[in-house]
């Protein structure tokens, strides 16, 4: 675990971008949550103690979408600092099962969404659009 410059500790945040096709999922996050409340976010939550990324990711899935991926091999896309968090991010483009809001008291809507459609969201953070954009032109 990281320590911030205030010394108290970092969360370690993984988070799933997944891909069907042309689309992205994205859940919304409940406007009651005290962090990040009321924006589009990717499926994803915190790395438990003891606990590796990849498999945090699985656990994370699971629990948010009700579905199962294998553990990613490769390296995060992309990895995102703040001043409280560090968080990584894999692509995700093969699943079992079909996404369904499991954890409605984190997200009050999960939804897919093409490239014309993401500039209209309100994003958890400024550098997804670009991200998202990228993915989804590949």
């Amino acid at each position: 675990m990281s320590i911030s410059a205030e010394g108290s500790a970092r969360a370690r945040i993984v988070t799933a971008l997944l891909r069907d096709g042309n689309r992205i999922l994205l859940c919304h996050r409940s406007p009651r949550r005290r962090w990040y409340p009321d924006v589009w976010d990717m499926p994803g939550g915190h790395v438990e103690r003891g606990e590796l990324p990849r498999a945090a990711l699985v656990r994370e899935l699971r629990e948010e979408l009700g579905i199962d991926i294998a553990a990613p091999s490769g390296p995060p896309l992309r990895e995102v600092r703040g001043e409280t968090f560090d968080m990584q991010i894999w692509l995700i483009e093969a699943w079992t099962g079909s996404p369904v809001n499991v954890a409605p008291d984190e997200h009050d809507a999960i939804a897919w969404f093409t490239q014309d459609a993401l500039g209209e969201l309100s994003l958890a953070h400024d550098s997804y659009l670009a991200m998202f954009s990228r993915v989804l032109a590949e």
